[in-house]
């Protein structure tokens, strides 16, 4: 059966709570390297963090002195994002119709979040609400398919819908958008060792898993149990990752 993407979406709602606990953040070199490719410094930024979900990646931004606005649709991640942040001022919106006015933001921001947006809308709309010289900045966690375990896994899952080509293709689709822009690309290494029920726990919140019937999750969880003892006899599992980072200017 085919899943569409706003039930996709609106999955993440039903598992809000375990997403904030099991969800992996982002090293510190990242927010290094959008300071970089942004030409940007986070410190005094007014940052708009788009599909900010539980703030997995708005809380890094905050640390580093940044104004940050989050906008999140889901009612179920924005109460987690306001229970984690409470400082942090939250809007329900999409990056498809940021409900903001024009000209408000040094920043805008999507992490883990810029695949469930419409690039013919959410495109214009990020530069509508970016000052003059602002910049667009998309990155994702991508589990390391270099890795052999993790390509075993993938084949086992059978994921039924992947964002690794967005996450490979950002800059293109932007570039299909307005020809002007000229996105940058960015890549970085990175990994967690955490216990395996935490691993199954944060698969379990995936939409392409999020959506199945609780059975089959179960069976599922079970067997990718099994599968993952098999290669982390210790219990603890380390999860190999690329940050994909594409990061745009606009003009002056």
């Amino acid at each position: 059966m085919t899943v569409s993407k706003a039930t996709l979406a609106s999955s993440f709602n039903a598992v809000a709570t375990e997403y904030a606990a099991t969800r992996p953040g982002y090293p510190a070199a990242l927010y290094d390297a959008v300071e970089e490719l942004t030409g940007r410094p986070l410190r005094g930024a007014d940052i708009l963090d788009v599909g900010a979900g539980t703030g997995i990646g708005t809380a890094p931004m905050v640390a580093c002195g940044a104004r940050v606005t989050a906008a999140e649709p889901g009612a179920g991640m924005a109460a987690q994002l306001r229970s984690h942040l409470p400082g942090v001022p939250v809007v329900r919106g999409s990056g498809d119709a940021l409900p903001f006015a024009a000209h408000s933001f040094d920043l805008v921001t999507y992490s883990q979040a810029w695949h469930w947006t419409d690039p013919t809308r959410s495109v214009p709309e990020a530069q509508r609400v970016l000052r003059p010289g602002g910049a667009l900045a998309l990155w994702w966690n991508v589990p390391d398919g270099s890795v052999d375990w993790i390509t075993e896994q993938e084949r086992r899952l059978q994921r039924r819908w992947r964002r690794d080509d967005i996450t490979e293709e950002a800059g293109r689709l932007i570039q299909d958008v307005d020809a002007s822009l000229s996105p940058r690309f960015r890549e970085l290494r990175w990994s967690r060792t955490i216990p395996l029920d935490t691993h199954l726990a944060s698969l379990a919140t995936h939409s392409y898993i999020a959506t199945l019937p609780a059975d089959r999750v179960a069976d599922l969880l079970a067997a990718e149990r099994a599968a993952l003892r098999e290669v982390f006899p210790d219990g603890q599992v380390t999860e190999p990752y690329l940050v994909r980072l594409t990061a745009v200017r606009t003009p002056a």
